[in-house]
């Protein structure tokens, strides 16, 4: 019994990361018209099995969110770990940004029509916003971001630029129009 206990545990994460995989493709493609057992069927899987981990597709949606958000938290980290608090807060939201580009059900997610459940996640957007906030204060502290500017108006920035990603690529010159925008006067 104790050779089978890991095997298991193995498969139920390998059938996990295969469900979010398929539903990830799956949203990106047709959005919230996608059914549980078109994802199901996608991942290889019984629609038993799809529902043993996740009860709906907003329990889907909020794992999508936070297997992203755990990339996002080591990339923050790294970026946190830059010595130029300006060069700190561009790798950070840059490297956001890039992350969720080619992530489309990510974006969808965060931007779809209805909010995340966030209880799911909790952990890892919170870990992700303290960050954030540490970078973004470095930052107004060093004089390189406007001092009325918040770890929330991050967020903004971001949403903003992962909805006019979709089909594009001037989000970047629009973020690069909202950096200047946000710079110390004195810069």
């Amino acid at each position: 019994m104790t050779t089978r206990g890991p095997s298991l545990r193995a498969d139920a994460r390998r059938n996990r990361e295969a469900i979010l995989d398929a539903a990830s493709e799956l949203f990106a493609r047709r959005g919230e018209s996608v059914q549980m057992d078109e994802i199901a069927e996608r991942a290889g899987l019984g629609v038993g099995t799809l529902y043993r981990h996740f009860a709906d597709k907003q329990a889907l949606r909020a794992a999508i969110i936070g297997r992203r958000f755990e990339a996002m938290t080591s990339l923050a980290r790294s970026a946190e770990q830059i010595e130029d608090p300006w060069t700190a807060f561009e790798t950070l939201l840059y490297g956001y940004l890039e992350s969720a580009q080619p992530d489309a059900a990510f974006r969808f997610a965060l931007l779809g029509p209805q909010e995340p459940s966030w209880g799911e996640i909790d952990a890892e957007k919170t870990a992700f916003a303290a960050i954030v906030e540490r970078v973004v204060q470095r930052a107004i502290d060093a004089g390189h971001l406007r001092t009325d500017f918040s770890a929330s108006d991050f967020v903004l920035i971001t949403r903003g630029a992962m909805a006019n990603m979709t089909g594009r690529e001037d989000w970047r010159r629009h973020l690069t129009l909202q950096l200047e925008g946000i710079r110390a006067a004195d810069r």
